[in-house]
């Protein structure tokens, strides 16, 4: 729950990434998480829900939602076939609505402000996918792009970037590449909490470190862990974050004081005829070539 720092009007915000292996191997983590940390956001990967299905995300109702189904070209196109995959979404808590602007989805990414913060939610292809590079490469064009049209917030990208970043191959080239470009830093290793797997697969006997949360402003990151919860049927560690943001009501008065000089331009304007040079106006507009009555 979102919590006040009284010493410089700054507020904490807590929040989840989680990629949930499907809706239903997922949500009792998710709901053993809300009654355990009770994050303020969950940022959440292949929930594998069709479009007709994303209302199964009401279950938890203490949070609103915004993202996208992964399946919607494969449902259109015909019966579904093989296993459901991808998709994201990002879980709101209902008390923080007033703050929150809901600004792009799509299939592998959603984004929303909250307050003075953009948070990106990421799932980016896997290894062995289709042209995963150029994918990867146009889908961080993208984002960027979005967050360049909020100057004044700070990012926090979250989620499965299905790359170890610290190995070296193509992706996790590319991504540094962009970390390094715009000044961006990774979490786990402002926390020195790096190289810790976040994937764990028993099965196949693997695990590799591939969920990540990024920052604009280390400055704003408050704490940062993974998660090893008691109930958790997916693949994936949950992790956690809490950073700060700037109490909306501070920066509503900081915004009217920054205004203030700007007021009397912001004001109707309103022309009054009693109070005007009337013989300028009908010695000027004969000169124009317009006839008075």
């Amino acid at each position: 729950m979102a919590q006040q720092n009284s010493t410089n009007n700054l507020k904490l915000i807590s929040f989840v990434s989680f990629n949930l292996h499907g809706f239903n191997q997922g949500f009792a983590t998710v709901n053993d998480l809300i009654d355990s940390v009770d994050p303020d956001l969950f940022l959440v990967q292949e929930h594998w829900l069709t479009p007709a299905n994303l209302s199964r995300f009401d279950i938890f109702t203490n949070y609103f939602t915004f993202g996208c189904s992964a399946m919607n070209e494969v449902i259109e196109s015909g019966m579904l076939k093989g296993r459901p995959f991808g998709g994201v979404m990002i879980m709101i808590k209902k008390e923080l609505r007033q703050l929150t602007e809901t600004v792009f989805c799509s299939n592998r990414y959603a984004i929303v402000r909250v307050a003075n913060l953009l948070f990106i939610n990421v799932y980016l292809p896997c290894s062995g996918t289709l042209n995963r590079l150029i994918i990867c490469q146009d889908l961080l064009a993208e984002i960027w792009s979005w967050c360049e049209q909020f100057p004044h917030c700070q990012c926090i990208f979250a989620g499965d970037f299905n790359v170890n970043l610290d190995n070296s191959d193509p992706v996790s080239d590319l991504l540094n590449s962009m970390l390094s470009e715009h000044s961006l830093l990774r979490c786990d290793v402002l926390f020195s909490k790096t190289n810790i797997p976040t994937y764990v697969n028993t099965a196949l006997n693997h695990q590799s470190t591939i969920d990540y949360v990024i920052t604009s402003c280390k400055d704003i990151i408050d704490d940062f862990v993974i998660l090893d919860p008691d109930i958790n049927f997916s693949d994936h560690l949950p992790i956690m974050a809490k950073c700060r943001y700037i109490d909306h009501e501070s920066a509503a008065v900081m915004s009217k004081i920054n205004n203030s000089d700007n007021s009397h331009s912001a004001l109707p304007v309103q022309f009054r005829w009693d109070h005007a040079d009337l013989i300028g106006y009908y010695r000027y507009t004969p000169a124009c070539g317009y006839n008075l009555c």
